[in-house]
């Protein structure tokens, strides 16, 4: 069997350097390590963080004392500043592509503009948006959705950092006829595009893609997306546990890629897995 691995499977810049400086704090604290929610999107690295000591906790009610990291999808600036006011040591772990949302979010908000951001609403990366909780930044999570928004003077718009440039642009052209102004910030994560470039390439040359990460991961679940609209038999694994055999039957050529959050251990895992069938 051959086998066809996306160069650009795997850790991102973002989830590398929050892991980084997750393990330099453990190395360094002596108390509790916590993370509002997990720090990144892949429940095998959460599972191994957890053993090295780093409690996920859902609220600031949950913590005493310790060291607070700041997840890699960003907190909401009512929450950021409720851990300001707590007194307790923060490491600042967001994507700096996810600051480059929020700042610009604001600054489309103080310049008087209706903002839109294209993704989905319950993403905690969306929730961290200035203006999201509050109900006054809009979220469009579908072309039904820009069809049907009102006519205003001026729209600012960005996109979640894990969108896919092609949704993003037909949003824009939607959204175009509904204002006198349209300003649109590319803010969909360059990694992330390559990502999405290269693996419907793979997926145009194969017979089957394996499509690896968190199912819980919203850029791995949209490079699942994108492989089975190129027409490629795709599934979303985890971990190579997860491969069936009666899926390899027949097969002679198969592509492999990975959401931003998923380890080389895992990728590796699975090529070698494949390599022994």
């Amino acid at each position: 069997m051959e086998i066809l691995l996306s160069k650009e499977a795997g850790f991102c810049f973002g989830v590398k350097r929050a892991l980084k400086l997750t393990n330099q704090t453990l190395e360094k604290s002596n108390g509790n390590v916590y993370t509002l929610g997990p720090l990144i999107h892949n429940p095998q690295v959460i599972e191994d963080l957890k053993n090295k000591g780093v409690l996920v906790v859902q609220g600031m009610d949950e913590i005493t004392t310790g060291v607070v990291i700041l997840r890699s999808h960003g907190v909401s600036p009512k929450l950021y500043q409720q851990i300001l006011d707590s007194g307790l040591d923060i490491v600042d772990a967001v994507c700096p592509n996810v600051k480059r949302v929020q700042k610009l979010v604001s600054q489309l908000k103080q310049e008087g503009y209706t903002v839109v951001v294209v993704g989905e609403k319950n993403h905690p990366e969306v929730m961290s948006i200035p203006g999201i909780v509050e109900g006054d930044t809009i979220v469009i999570e579908s072309i039904e959705q820009a069809e049907k928004f009102p006519q205003v003077e001026r729209i600012g718009m960005v996109a979640q950092t894990t969108q896919t440039c092609e949704y993003f642009r037909k949003i824009a052209g939607i959204l175009l006829h509904k204002t006198f102004e349209l300003r649109v910030y590319h803010t969909i994560c360059d990694a992330v595009e390559r990502s999405q470039q290269d693996s419907y390439k793979i997926a145009k040359q194969v017979e089957m893609m394996l499509v690896v990460g968190g199912k819980n991961s919203a850029n791995t679940s949209r490079l699942a997306q994108i492989c089975a609209d190129s027409g490629c038999v795709t599934y979303h694994i985890e971990t190579a546990s997860e491969i069936q055999p009666e899926w390899l039957k027949g097969i002679k050529k198969i592509g492999i890629t990975a959401g931003a959050s998923t380890p080389p251990w895992i990728i590796e895992g699975v090529v070698a897995a494949l390599q022994v069938v």
